[in-house]
């Protein structure tokens, strides 16, 4: 089970790569008040890295969670 995990984590991971570095463009983002101009395999980077931190935040409060009701 844990070999499966890691193999479907690393294609995900290199799927990920792939679409970052396949878009270039440089895209302009809003965020509130601030326009910022970066470019799109920066901004998909970004939001992958926050996705995976939030992800994992969340499964270890889950998991901290479930410990203290046994």
């Amino acid at each position: 089970m844990k070999k499966a995990k890691i193999i479907i984590s690393s294609v995900g991971i290199i799927l990920a790569m792939i679409i970052i570095f396949q878009n270039t463009a440089t895209v302009e983002t809003r965020f509130l008040f601030v326009t910022i101009e970066m470019p799109r395999a920066a901004l998909l980077g970004l939001t992958f890295v926050l996705g995976a931190l939030v992800g994992l935040g969340l499964s270890l409060g889950a998991f901290k969670h479930k410990k203290k009701e046994e």
